[in-house]
């Protein structure tokens, strides 16, 4: 045994390791990393960044927003390339509605079939959620433009044949005169009106034959056998002319004359106890809510026994209140005193449907009469049928003079005693007769 070997087994022995078997087992190792290793994929490129400029661009009254349309068929416009003839592109307007209706309308080139969206039909009709825009980038300006779609509408591109709706355009153009469209309607009440439908309809077609003799003899029997009620075409044409409230021209007292049921209608009553009630609870009615007239009667509740007639005379001076205040409230010079009344809804909604009109807030001159004629009757009613004008011209804001010119024309006669003018009602009714100038 050499050298080498001797030192080799004294390393053995001590439990040491030669320098070859250390390169073998690092070549070893290493080996079973390269065994073990994956090969790690190449990292992607980033994007590259581009820092643009949004630009929001609004809707314009002088020009029209861009429209947008997709095809659920399939067909790609694009499909004949550069070389290829692009299809046509018209939008369609109508002008005289108020909305505007929009139709899109794309035709290929020597195609009978073309594709056609609504505004006003389809998906378009269904509601909206959200806005959308379509967005434009400019590489060289880097800049982003976003404008807003027309009517906030995308069209949905639906094929047709182009004969059909050629042949639909020019029935929409076709006017319908006055004779076809009652034929129309009597075409279609003889297949699905009903009975009555059916008579009128006869009755209708027998009275527009003029020149049909045996009509006409028909109709002039019939109306010889029609009576005419002249107190009720009298009655009609005085309240149209006087513009007075509900009256009876028989009656024998002036109670029945003009009747307080008309005025002050049976659910009514329950909203007019305010009087009554501030003077049960021992309060003072002040000037400031209620019109001087009734101020200067609250002393009349006061010597009445009867409850129900204290109650009822109580509601004359509410609903007399509630009518001057509601004439205020729609005048320029009385707005500020009936700023903070209220009106209770059910007499609101009342005067608003008799005393005013829906065009304008202020009330004609028509309407201020005939609430004027119903203040009034309601002062009789209160005064027993002799009233002063005094106090209730003030609250009108109306001179005296002015104000017997509408007690005259409800059938009202005016005397003095003791240099204080009174307003009586006299029974039957008897109303001034429409005067006629003379000519020259």
């Amino acid at each position: 045994m050499n050298e080498d070997e001797e030192f080799a087994a004294a390393q053995l022995e001590h439990g040491g390791e030669t320098e070859r078997s250390k390169k073998k087992k690092n070549k070893k190792r290493k080996k079973e990393k390269s065994d073990m290793s994956v090969e790690e994929p190449e990292p992607e490129p980033e994007p590259e960044r581009i820092k643009a400029t949004v630009k929001f661009i609004p809707e314009q009254p002088n020009k029209t927003p861009p429209l947008v349309g997709y095809f659920p068929s399939g067909y790609n416009p694009h499909e004949g390339g550069d070389g290829g003839e692009k299809p046509r592109v018209r939008v369609y307007r109508n002008a005289n509605e108020k909305r505007k209706r929009m139709e899109l309308v794309v035709s290929p080139r020597e195609s009978s079939v073309e594709f056609v969206g609504t505004s006003y039909s389809g998906e378009a009709m269904a509601p909206q959620f959200c806005q959308y825009a379509v967005g434009v980038f400019d590489k060289k300006s880097q800049t982003l433009k976003v404008v807003p779609i027309a009517s906030n509408k995308i069209f949905r591109l639906e094929p047709r044949v182009r004969g059909e709706e050629i042949a639909d355009k020019e029935g929409e153009k076709e006017e319908i005169t006055a004779d076809k469209k009652s034929n129309m309607k009597q075409m279609l009440d003889t297949l699905y009106g009903t009975k009555k439908s059916l008579r009128q309809a006869k009755k209708m077609h027998a009275l527009n034959k003029e020149n049909d003799p045996e009509s006409q003899k028909d109709l002039a029997q019939k109306m010889k056998s029609v009576k005419i009620n002249k107190q009720a075409l009298e009655t009609t044409t005085s309240e149209s002319v006087l513009n007075v409230p509900q009256y009876d021209a028989a009656a024998t007292t002036p109670e029945q004359a003009y009747p307080l049921e008309k005025i002050i209608l049976k659910g009514e009553w329950d909203f007019l106890q305010d009087i009554y009630e501030l003077l049960g609870a021992g309060r003072e009615v002040t000037s400031n809510a209620y019109p001087s007239f009734v101020c200067n009667r609250i002393h009349k509740l006061q010597g009445i026994q009867d409850d129900a007639e204290k109650k009822t005379l109580a509601c004359i001076f509410s609903y007399i209140t509630h009518l001057v205040k509601f004439k205020d409230q729609h005048s320029m010079d009385g707005a500020a005193s009936a700023r903070n009344h209220r009106i209770p809804t059910i007499l609101h909604q009342k005067f608003l449907s008799r005393f005013s009109e829906t065009e304008s807030k202020r009330l004609s001159d028509d309407k201020i009469h005939l609430l004027i004629s119903y203040v009034l009757v309601l002062t009789l009613h209160a005064d027993d049928f002799r009233t002063n004008p005094t106090d209730i011209a003030k609250d009108l804001r109306m001179s005296e003079v002015k104000l017997r010119d509408h007690f005259e024309k409800l059938g009202c006669k005016f005397s003095r005693e003791k240099n204080v003018l009174f307003a009586t009602l006299p029974v039957p009714l008897q109303f001034p007769k429409a005067k006629q100038r003379r000519r020259r």
